[in-house]
């Protein structure tokens, strides 16, 4: 159905689940190393495991330490309030990248509770998100389904489990339901995660990589007739991996439940997944209640209780909020509203910030991640901060302030960063790519060019210095666009003069 229509009959009701890895240097409960762990190979399939990840009989859990005073942080950035007493449970269920049997969470009593996130649009608007809680809990490991053509289990052949993930430290934060986001409910779901991401790496408590499975987020949507008063049935939408998929997903739920909708059908309970190359969902398994989870006291684990002492300790250590850091930063940055809102819009402020850490202007900063960068993104379909890192985007610029890129050379060097090709330095030297500025090539093109338009340097002579411009584009056309124009046009005028 079109999206406006379907906002005309139904009011959606939003709510998220993200799932946060942290990067502590062991896992959750033992002291594998951490694949999510800054800066970590995550190396060979079932390699970074213990007895402990794999559930072997008389394996014990013991709690990562690192893990909870990073969680209690991130419960405090979102405005929570932190449980004197919280428990671990297992929630039971059996599936092959759970060892197991269950996973080690906790249910009714999270270490951080009743929060908030305040967002804003591309419009202006604001609109706080309510948080429910943050909850701690251990990944599960990861499976491969081979054969078959979509790459999920359905018409696989066979599927493997590589438990490096198993254990790996989480923490789950999920919102109370959002109304009244109406049109704007993508944007919300884009704008909400892309906040999370930027308390979370402001924090330094994750790569909060979507892409690779530091950040996940699943995405709770349900209508309901205008007017009614009454909730709708919700799905909730697994593991988008792109803030682009996130607002795509909302928007595409929306208009495929109203349809059902309006054509007097029911909408079913359950789980469904992200086709990001078809721009759609489909049908996963029915959605468990909590009950079906057969949750218990995890009986190997004592309570957590942080100290007051360190609640405090850990408040007064909080960085910047993200939402003041941007404030600050813009007037320091000396951008105008509308280019800072171009910067949020895109969600790449911390991409952007931490290339001029690195040692751009932020004026070449913006240009580069909101322009070119975001321009090969839309094309592929990711996430801009994907493509390349900021201190690669510093390097490039670093390039054609030192004279050896233009800004035609330094997109073919970007286009090959991307392509995993290497540095910039070493795309330049992979490619050949740098820019010629030594007199004697020069020179010799600038001959050949004019023996072809032997009127130019008469016209120059006249005062029509613009002449020039076409000995600089047959120059640089030779020299397939790596001739230094600035230096071509010097050397064009001093013939004119001498002659």
């Amino acid at each position: 159905m079109d999206y406006d229509k379907a906002l005309e009959l139904f009011e959606p009701t939003l709510g998220f689940e993200v799932h946060v890895e942290l990067n502590t240097q062991t896992k959750m409960f033992s002291d594998a190393p951490n694949p999510a762990a800054a800066g970590a190979e995550h190396g060979e399939p079932n390699t970074m495991i213990t007895p402990v990840d794999l559930g072997l009989p008389g394996s014990l859990p013991v709690v990562n330490e690192e893990a909870i005073k990073y969680s209690i942080s991130l419960g405090l950035a979102l405005g929570c309030e932190i449980a004197p007493s919280s428990r671990f449970a297992r929630k039971n269920y059996f599936y092959p990248d759970l060892a197991k049997n269950y996973q080690i969470s906790q249910f009714d009593e999270p270490i951080a509770f009743e929060g908030s996130v305040e967002i804003e649009l591309e419009s202006g608007r604001t609109i706080t998100v309510p948080i429910e809680r943050a909850h701690m809990e251990e990944d599960a490991g990861k499976l491969t389904h081979v054969g078959g053509s979509t790459g999920r289990i359905q018409g696989a052949e066979y599927s493997l489990v590589d438990y490096n993930r198993a254990g790996v430290p989480l923490v789950e934060i999920v919102t109370h339901m959002i109304t009244g986001a109406e049109a704007d409910a993508p944007e919300v779901g884009k704008a909400y995660v892309s906040a999370i991401r930027d308390i979370v790496r402001s924090l330094g408590i994750s790569e909060a990589r979507m892409e690779r499975g530091n950040l996940r987020c699943d995405a709770n949507i349900s209508l309901s007739p205008r007017g009614s008063g009454k909730l709708g049935t919700r799905t909730e939408t697994k593991n988008v991996n792109s803030m682009r998929s996130v607002e795509r997903a909302v928007r595409y739920e929306i208009q495929r439940q109203a349809a059902i909708l309006q054509k007097g059908g029911t909408i079913t309970q359950e789980t469904r997944h992200w086709h990001e190359d078809t721009g759609v969902t489909s049908a996963g398994r029915p959605k468990s209640d909590a009950d079906d989870y057969r949750y218990f006291p995890e009986p190997d684990l004592l309570p957590v209780e942080p100290s007051a002492e360190l609640i405090a300790e850990l408040r007064a250590a909080l960085p910047e909020p993200p939402a003041q850091r941007r404030k600050r930063l813009q007037a320091a940055w000396g951008f105008t509203d509308l280019e800072f809102r171009d910067v949020n819009n895109a969600g790449l402020f911390s991409e952007i910030e931490a290339t001029v850490e690195a040692g751009t202007t932020p004026a070449q900063a913006r240009k580069w991640w909101t322009g070119e960068i975001a321009r090969l993104a839309n094309m592929q379909g990711a996430d801009a901060s994907s493509l390349i890192s900021p201190a690669d985007v510093a390097a490039l610029v670093a390039l054609m302030n030192d004279g050896v890129l233009n800004d035609s050379l330094a997109r073919q060097v970007l286009e090959g960063v991307i392509a995993g090709e290497g540095t910039p330095a070493e795309v330049v030297d992979g490619r050949g790519l740098k820019l010629v500025s030594d007199d004697g090539p020069l020179i010799a093109a600038i001959d050949e060019a004019l023996a072809a338009q032997p009127d130019v340097l008469a016209k120059i002579r006249e005062g029509k210095v613009q002449a020039a411009g076409a000995v600089i584009g047959a120059v640089m056309k030779a020299m397939k666009g790596q001739a230094d124009a600035a230096r071509v046009r010097e050397l064009v005028l001093e013939r004119a003069a001498a002659e």
